[in-house]
């Protein structure tokens, strides 16, 4: 019996596409938590929103956090629903239309 292929959501897919223009920082959790590890992270460097955190949490698994101006939300759940977020609808273009680039601050 044959494999049927997992239907991608459009709606996610554009998320994934508007999440690939937001800088993004690659670190390790070392003995905390992923989200702790994000947070100490975030404090210490300054890191203002939007910003993609990937945090590895052992050779095989990295978590990934969106930081907004609303707090730090898993990247899953942003690439779904990313018109919630103020700081994503700079980055949005009309459709055929390449992303704008964040304003500097």
């Amino acid at each position: 019996m044959a494999r049927r292929r997992k239907r991608k959501s459009r709606r996610r897919q554009e998320g994934r596409r508007i999440l690939e223009h937001v800088p993004q920082f690659s670190i390790e959790s070392g003995e905390d938590k992923p989200v702790t590890a994000a947070r100490k992270f975030i404090q210490a460097e300054g890191i203002l929103p939007p910003a993609l955190l990937l945090v590895k949490r052992n050779e095989h698994t990295t978590d990934r956090y969106f930081w907004a101006e609303k707090g730090l939300f898993g990247a899953q759940y942003v690439e779904e629903n990313h018109f919630l977020f103020p700081s994503l609808r700079v980055l949005e273009g009309s459709p055929g239309q390449e992303p704008l680039a964040v304003a500097s601050r």
